[in-house]
């Protein structure tokens, strides 16, 4: 069984990605997406969006990072990929998942799943292009507006060469509502010859149960749940091994919410800063009452110092 971190545009970047595997139970996590359209990327791209790179492709806890691409043409994928594994990206992922209607636009994320020829000729070019000993990974969800080509989509990933699929599992136009179609996955993992990942509405211990016994899959990618409630990866993995699965506390919380704001303060202009915080805070506030006080003494405020003081531990 496999736990890992869903890649989310413009919130999992590799400060809250470092944060969150340093919490534990996360087995790897994914980069943002990194758009590609028709031209070769140069290294600074892959190094802004995915620093760990220069750490062995693994975050401060020693936890592995795939990169994942978007875009649609299957020979510009296959050459930034391969350009990838030369900076050392050791697992290649494709997303056919976004559901953002400026990607979709653009011919990249969920809309693709009305394509399964194109989502095949795309695996196929980056696993022939890519060294051998790299793994191809794909993202999906169940399909754009409607269910009846997912199976078609996911066989085609898995025959163009995708070793590992993660089905989140709503099509583009349910979005984030609930609930996911957990049974959709069993019905996935019933077609397809390689690891099926589970993913979508695990907010809980007792979601991932119910999501287990549905989808009939162990492996699962963890997403809004787990940045809400960042100690449920490893609650998850203390049941896998059998021991007591522990909820962390707020006061466990405060060190690594005060570090992320830290590395935000010195990554982000002064005036970007504080929206980081906020956007992780109000996400929070979902599992902590002690984030909702916070979140409400921040939400208007932009002066970082007054940040500092309001996040730093007490005498």
């Amino acid at each position: 069984m496999q736990i890992a971190l869903a890649p989310m545009e413009g919130l999992v970047d590799e400060i809250l990605r470092d944060v969150l595997t340093r919490i534990g139970g996360i087995d790897w996590c994914v980069t943002e997406f990194i758009r590609v359209s028709e031209r070769l990327l140069p290294a600074a791209t892959y190094h802004k969006l995915a620093p760990e790179l220069f750490n062995g492709s693994r975050t401060r806890a020693g936890t592995p990072m795939r990169v994942q691409f978007l875009g649609s043409d299957p020979q510009c994928l296959a050459d930034n990929a391969a350009f990838a594994c030369t900076l050392g990206a050791p697992v290649i992922d494709l997303n056919f998942g976004c559901p953002a209607k400026t990607v979709n636009k653009s011919r990249g994320g969920a809309v693709l799943l009305k394509e399964p020829e194109l989502l095949h000729a795309i695996v196929r070019e980056v696993r022939r292009t890519v060294p051998a000993e790299i793994p191809v990974t794909a993202k999906m969800r169940l399909g754009f507006e409607g269910k009846e080509g997912a199976l078609d989509c996911a066989r085609a990933l898995a025959e163009g060469g995708a070793s590992q699929i993660v089905v989140h599992a709503r099509t583009k136009v349910e979005g984030y509502k609930p609930p996911a179609h957990w049974e959709w996955v069993a019905r996935v993992q019933e077609v397809v010859g390689v690891p099926v990942f589970a993913n979508g509405e695990v907010w809980t211990l007792d979601d991932w149960r119910r999501c287990r016994e549905i989808s009939g899959v162990d492996d699962i990618m963890l997403g809004r749940g787990l940045v809400s409630r960042p100690g449920l990866a490893r609650q998850i993995a203390a049941v896998r091994a059998g021991e007591e699965p522990e909820d962390m506390s707020w006061a466990e919380l405060q060190p690594l919410l005060l570090d992320f704001w830290q590395q935000a303060r010195r990554k982000l202009a002064p005036r970007y800063a504080p929206g980081r915080l906020k956007q992780w805070l109000a996400m929070l506030t979902r599992t902590y009452p002690e984030a909702v006080a916070l979140f409400a003494e921040v939400r208007r405020e932009q002066d970082c110092e007054r940040i500092d003081r309001l996040l730093a531990p007490s005498p």
